[in-house]
């Protein structure tokens, strides 16, 4: 058991933090643009960073179902099963793809204007979500892709993946922005001669984009090259309506659960402008909760990798008919998650200066940065059971359940607390911080009572 953790979970892990360097490398960028430019351009695309993790929630909706079959076919040693399934979701990842990138492009400005951007700030969020909704499609068959590969217990390709995808991505969005790189003293200057007051923020964009494209290419040669008796074959892609309403069974409900997490904090954001403007609406708080989602990602990702590990492996012991095994595994993962999210936190509580400073020198994130940092890096261990525990009962498809602890914690918790706490109480950023610590440890703990109590194990998928 856990050679076959340790076979998954290490190059997730990898592969997680390497995709939250993508979001880093283009914050870093940001915040070396020229001053006047600085604070709009994080707050724009702050938003544009909330609107990526609808990308994720849309895209990881469809690839749970994948994931999910194709995890239980392999363990069954239903070869053609796992051939069909992943056929299927790399269509419907295509199609999906056109859609989340159309609905990206009509809704960039009205974002923006909910969370009461400026125009600068606005303009810029505008530029690079629609440049990132055009490789929409590219997107979701990287990620329903690099999913199906960890259904089949393959995850160092997927690794290998995010290794090229993070080269061109910092390679390209550096040279296209103009910027010049500057940390603690340290000057790396742009050789492309471009104007990064002019091509900045567009020029951050379009490495995203480039990456996406490049991850994409990548993902179809690895599937149809074949891994671990899992191959993308033609007879595959036609449409098969029963595996495709399987998918979409076990995936629907796993992304209205992130739709529900994803609109509650559209709430939160619309509170964080109404805090800001109760201080004078100077701006940069956006900015500065975007830093912190950043920084607190390095924790996170390391939890959903072992949550995707948990259930990854646990699914193939349930297709073998091993629940035994199914539920030691995730736990066994979620006692990593938490050894790994305790440590990252306890950086949070004593290095938020010297993080925020990496990213930005301007005065209202300095100062809101790290006081949110070390709100969230004391609550690490329930962080972990949100995490993992969620994501391995997701990997074998207990979604349902899933969904309907999240609408109680995000409609009946989460979003009142922020509301009282951030602007009732007056206590603005830092207290709505307190206000999703406080929910998400609660949430982490109901994740954990249907772990220990509940059927999951003799589900149907």
């Amino acid at each position: 058991m856990w050679s076959a953790i340790a076979i998954v979970a290490m190059p997730i892990l990898l592969q997680q933090t390497l995709a939250a360097c993508v979001g880093l490398v283009d914050k870093l960028l940001a915040g070396n643009l020229p001053a006047a430019t600085v604070k709009p351009a994080l707050d724009g695309l702050g938003i544009g960073t909330f609107v990526g993790w609808f990308i994720m929630i849309a895209m990881t909706g469809l690839g749970v179902g994948a994931q999910a079959i194709i995890a239980r076919a392999m363990g069954s040693g239903d070869r053609r099963e796992s051939h069909t399934a992943l056929g299927q979701s790399m269509m419907l990842a295509f199609v999906w793809g056109i859609a989340v990138g159309v609905l990206m492009w009509i809704s960039a400005r009205p974002l923006a204007a909910l969370a009461s951007l400026s125009p600068e700030a606005t303009h810029w969020c505008v530029v690079y979500v629609r440049t990132i909704a055009v490789v929409m499609p590219f997107c979701g068959v990287m990620t329903v892709g690099a999913m199906a590969l960890h259904g089949a217990g393959e995850a160092t390709k997927p690794f290998l993946i995010a290794v090229l995808v993070n080269i061109v991505n910092t390679v390209v969005s550096w040279l296209a922005s103009g910027v010049n790189i500057s940390v603690h003293g340290h000057v790396i200057e742009n050789p492309s001669g471009l104007d990064p007051a002019v091509w900045g923020v567009f020029g951050i964009s379009l490495g995203t984009a480039a990456s996406y494209c490049v991850g994409a290419l990548a993902t179809i040669w690895i599937l149809t090259r074949g891994v671990k008796d899992l191959r993308l074959e033609r007879a595959g892609m036609r449409l098969d309506w029963h595996m495709t309403r399987r998918i979409v069974r076990v995936g629907v409900p796993n992304f209205f659960e992130g739709l529900v997490m994803w609109t509650v904090q559209l709430g939160v954001m619309l509170f964080i402008g109404m805090a800001d403007r109760l201080h004078g609406g100077e701006g940069g708080v956006i900015g500065a909760h975007m830093i912190t989602v950043q920084w607190e990602a390095f924790s996170f990702l390391p939890g959903f990798a072992m949550g995707t590990a948990a259930g990854a492996v646990a699914g193939q012991y349930l297709g073998a008919r091993n629940p035994r095994l199914a539920r030691r595994t995730i736990w066994a993962c979620t006692f990593v998650g938490m050894a790994i999210m305790v440590s990252v936190g306890v950086v949070f509580m004593t290095a938020g200066t010297f993080l925020t400073s990496m990213i930005s020198s301007e005065p209202v994130h300095l100062d809101l940065v790290p006081k949110t940092l070390f709100i969230c890096g004391i609550v690490q261990v329930f962080f972990a059971l949100a995490m993992v525990v969620r994501n391995g009962l997701r990997g074998v498809g207990d979604t349902v359940w899933l969904l309907a602890i999240t609408v109680f914690s995000c409609c009946l918790i989460r979003l009142p607390l922020a509301y009282v706490f951030g602007v009732v109480l007056d206590m603005g950023l830092p207290g709505i911080w307190i206000a999703l610590s406080i929910e998400l440890s609660i949430r982490g703990l109901l994740f954990l009572a249907r772990f220990v109590w509940g059927g999951w194990d003799r589900l149907k998928v």
